[in-house]
């Protein structure tokens, strides 16, 4: 068995070594150390005196869940890649897992054989030192990624067609990824649960800096989780979202060229709308892409089906066209 056919093995366990130990020490530490803290534990802080709190149960819960969420979410986009260790993937596990358990042992520690949470101790300095070393954690987790990303495939060559005189042709293709879509559910559901939390007085105050990303994170996966191509004589719009909107739209004589392209995921940096090297991709799915050449600009590429006909299509119609 050759080193590469070992390594997707190898990081599926680290993976999961990884995610289950993360797991543990946040649901495990509030309740290892419940007899020295209060009810409720401080778990937010405006400045250096505490201003939120939960039951400890729900302080040991919640990070836990929210953790599990994320890392669900991750490996399963890291799954549908044709990358054995995406770069993207360990950078995120890693960043968010170093900071999410130097946060939950920072509010432990600052909770520790207090009598009530508002005398819970200042989280600033832990706070930072982990954010610190979740950064540095990140960084080594995306060079240990790099290593598995593929090398680019060459460029097809643009090819075009024939349209009979009198005659217009239209083109159309749409692709949808479900699996954003279940991250736009999830992420959705947790900033719902924090609201709800917040009202019903699990957590002491609207926690916006919990809810805020999460609702954003929907909104934003949810927005780039589907696209529709059409390409008409007006020339090519690519539209977002189920309510095709935001939509990018480029005019025949602004396309030099237009041909097909594989691309992957680990290529481009991940799902959705992706900017990297290669240009701007809109990865819903690994394979063939429309990859326009702007007259100004970086490349555009959208993963859509039948993209050999959408390419061919804007080349006659971008030559034409008076330059």
């Amino acid at each position: 068995m050759t080193d590469r056919m070992k390594r997707p093995g190898g990081g599926a366990w680290g993976t999961a070594v990884w995610i289950a130990g993360v797991f543990a020490l946040l649901a495990a530490l509030p309740l290892a150390t419940s007899s020295r803290l209060p009810e409720r534990v401080a778990t937010h802080w405006g400045g250096a005196a505490p201003d939120g709190s939960m039951p400890v149960w729900a302080a040991s819960a919640f990070p836990a869940l929210i953790w599990a969420a994320l890392a669900l979410g991750t490996v399963v986009l890291m799954r549908r890649t044709q990358a054995p260790a995406p770069s993207w993937a360990w950078a995120t596990l890693a960043f968010t897992g170093f900071f999410m358990a130097g946060t939950q042992a920072s509010i432990v520690r600052a909770n520790l054989d207090r009598a009530d949470w508002r005398e819970a101790g200042s989280v600033g300095l832990g706070i930072t030192l982990t954010f610190a070393a979740a950064l540095a954690a990140g960084a080594l987790g995306w060079i240990a990624g790099r290593r598995g990303e593929l090398p680019s495939p060459a460029a097809d060559a643009g090819a075009s067609m024939e349209i009979p005189a009198g005659q217009r042709l239209v083109w159309l293709s749409r692709t949808t990824n479900p699996w954003l879509h279940l991250v736009a559910a999830v992420t959705g559901v947790a900033a719902l649960a924090a609201a709800l939390a917040a009202a019903g007085g699990l957590l002491t105050g609207m926690q916006w800096a919990v809810i805020t990303p999460f609702a954003l994170a929907s909104v934003l996966t949810l927005a780039f989780s589907s696209v529709q191509a059409r390409v008409t004589e007006k020339g090519l719009e690519v539209a977002f979202g189920p309510l095709g909107w935001p939509a990018r739209r480029w005019a025949p004589q602004d396309i030099e060229s237009s041909r097909v392209e594989s691309r992957t995921p680990a290529q481009v940096g991940g799902w959705g709308y992706r900017l990297s090297g290669l240009g701007t991709t809109v990865m819903l799915r690994a394979g063939e892409c429309l990859v326009i050449h702007p007259r100004k600009g970086a490349e555009f590429a959208v993963s859509v089906d039948d993209a050999e006909r959408g390419a061919a299509l804007l080349n006659t119609l971008s030559a034409g066209r008076p330059q």
